[in-house]
């Protein structure tokens, strides 16, 4: 990847996920990023291209953070849980804004736009690899959905409020998956 590209990347990353996708331009990339017009379209030929860039930048991101808590875990248990502790560490990360997939799916709800379509992979992703975890444990499918759903809430509220109170209660929605699993 050339310097350019990275310096564009890097800055619209960093500017869509404090700012929004819509509320910041491509202006403002490209001279925060302190290249030309012609490079910037260069490397996108628009917005729309640099923001699912930025989206598939953030999916290989978490893709890396699930990796590395999957190979250190002792069991299937542990793995979830160290999946689950990964999402908490991200909410209480001094900047947090929630889930850069959920508020890109909130500024592009249309099913058919390209960013719209980068959010579905990564969730698909997401919720097959939640999946494949909890079924080593012996937790049925549904319990994948659940885990998703505890995230997508602890996301939403972790941005809005104390992240402490939110990552112990996300915790606690996972350690109940897992206590449960091989009930119905």
């Amino acid at each position: 990847m050339s310097e350019a590209r990275s310096r564009l990347l890097a800055t619209a990353s960093r500017l869509f996920y404090l700012e929004g996708l819509h509320s910041v331009g491509v202006d403002r990339i490209i001279s925060e990023a302190a290249v030309t017009r012609a490079t910037m379209y260069r490397h996108f030929p628009g917005k729309d291209d640099l923001v699912v860039a930025y989206l598939q930048g953030a999916d290989q991101l978490i893709r890396s953070h699930v990796e590395q808590a999957r190979s250190g875990a002792a069991s299937p248990a542990d793995a979830v849980r160290a999946v689950a502790e990964s999402i908490a560490n991200d909410i209480r990360t001094r900047g947090f804004r929630g889930c850069a997939f959920l508020n890109a799916a909130a500024e592009y709800p249309d099913p058919a736009h390209p960013a719209h379509q980068a959010v579905l992979v990564h969730r698909q992703w997401f919720l097959d690899t939640v999946t494949d975890l909890l079924a080593a444990t012996g937790a049925p499918a549904p319990a994948a959905r659940h885990f998703v759903m505890l995230r997508d809430g602890a996301m939403a509220a972790g941005c809005l409020t104390d992240p402490e109170p939110v990552c112990e209660t996300f915790l606690l929605g996972v350690e109940g998956i897992l206590k449960h699993r091989g009930t119905r």
